[in-house]
Parts: structure tokens; C-alpha cells; sequence
């Protein structure tokens, strides 16, 4: 893989790895002040949901992670590939449903990812 697609790929997983932070470890705490559409008093209920989401993206993580040592490739993009579209979908149904913002968090970065894998 190209230099810009590799650090492209690890913004991603940067991006991820600090979603899985916040909605494992920091739900109750620092969340609260990312994600300021959800009311207050919310976060202590939704805690085991906002992990479990949080293992999810945790995942998205650690596929992009695998990516960087296949040794074939075709295959390292091919995974990087299959991850960055998990989270371009991921953000778009994010945004849609959600926030706006996280197309500009999740979607936008990994369609850049998509890009650099595919034509640099």
C-alpha cells in the first residue's frame, strides 16, 4: 500500500480506537461532552449499550490494524478495503440516523482511505 493510504488508514483507526475509548471507559465521563445531543441523564443507562457499540468499532480497528501485516498485497488491500467500507456504511447510517457529523468523522476519512487504496 502507498504511504497516503496508510496514513490515511491509521487516521482511521486512530478515530476508532478513540470511539471504542469513549463508549467503553469513558461513557459516563468525558462522552458526555462529545456527544451533546444525547441528554445527561441518558448515559447511565445506556452504559452496557455504548459499550457493546464501542466493542464493535473496536473491531472496525482491529481489521484496518490486520490490514498493515498480511504480507500479500492484494489481500492487505483487499481487508483494507472490506474495513474502510464497514465504516463509510457505518457512517452514512450514522449520519442519517444520528449526527451529521459523524459523516464528517467516520465517512468522509475512510472514503478517502477507499480512494488512496484504490488509485494511488
Amino acid at each position: 500500500m502507498n504511504i497516503i493510504a496508510i496514513i490515511l488508514i491509521g487516521f482511521v483507526i486512530f478515530i476508532h480506537i478513540y470511539i471504542v475509548w469513549l463508549e467503553m471507559f469513558a461513557w459516563t465521563t468525558r462522552a458526555k461532552k462529545v456527544f451533546r445531543t444525547i441528554p445527561e441523564h441518558l448515559f447511565e443507562p445506556t452504559k452496557v449499550l455504548a459499550a457493546n457499540q464501542g466493542l464493535y468499532n473496536g473491531f472496525l480497528a482491529a481489521g484496518l490494524i490486520w490490514s498493515f501485516f498480511i504480507q500479500n498485497e492484494e489481500w492487505s488491500k483487499n481487508v483494507a478495503l472490506f474495513f474502510l467500507g464497514c465504516v463509510a456504511v457505518a457512517g452514512i447510517y450514522g449520519a442519517i440516523t444520528a449526527s451529521r457529523r459523524i459523516l464528517y468523522v467516520q465517512t468522509i476519512p475512510a472514503a478517502l482511505g477507499i480512494l488512496a487504496v484504490l488509485f494511488l
